[in-house]
């Protein structure tokens, strides 16, 4: 598989786009859970990218940017910094972040 992983500056500009789109209640959530965005590994797509931009982090969840697929993603995790499943939604990060808020 071929494909350019995110470059940080544009990672950026998708989480303001992302946040530009929330309201009060939803932003102060996402306020709660986001992180410097972090590599982590994912070892079924993941390795050649180093990983995936990792955004958030709420309860055992970690919000993520699926570079392949061009959208954020949630999955659970058991270690930091290993991400445990590879999902290909392609959702905007308004709509993710509101799926992790109702985990």
């Amino acid at each position: 598989m071929n494909w350019e992983p995110i470059p940080f500056e544009e990672l950026l500009i998708e989480i303001s786009k992302g946040e530009n789109d929330m309201k009060t209640e939803l932003l102060n959530f996402w306020n709660k859970v986001k992180i410097n965005p972090l590599k982590w590994s994912e070892h079924e797509y993941g390795d050649d990218g180093n990983g995936f931009w990792v955004v958030a982090k709420y309860k055992n969840f970690v919000l993520y940017y699926n570079d392949i697929e061009e959208g954020f993603n949630i999955s659970e995790f058991e270690n930091e910094g290993e991400i445990k499943e590879y999902y290909a939604e392609q959702d905007e990060l308004y709509f993710a972040v509101l799926k992790l808020s109702k985990l």
